[in-house]
């Protein structure tokens, strides 16, 4: 007997700010354990790069949604 639906699936959005930072430390932990990064300020200045530009897709993501 077939199952039936009352609704369809509920998707979640994706949240970009997460998931680009999520990245952006998982990549960040690979260069250290690989000593690809020795030196400390270029290790922040690329964590706040890429913290800014995971802040601006998340806000044009927002934006965008609304329309």
């Amino acid at each position: 007997m077939p199952r039936e639906v009352d609704k369809p699936r509920q998707l979640h959005r994706t949240d970009w700010m997460a998931l680009l930072s999520g990245l952006l430390f998982l990549v960040l932990g690979i260069l250290l354990a690989t000593e690809s990064i020795t030196e400390p300020v270029i290790l922040v200045s690329l964590t706040v790069v890429g913290l800014g530009f995971a802040g601006l897709v998340a806000v044009v993501a927002k934006v965008t949604r609304r329309k």
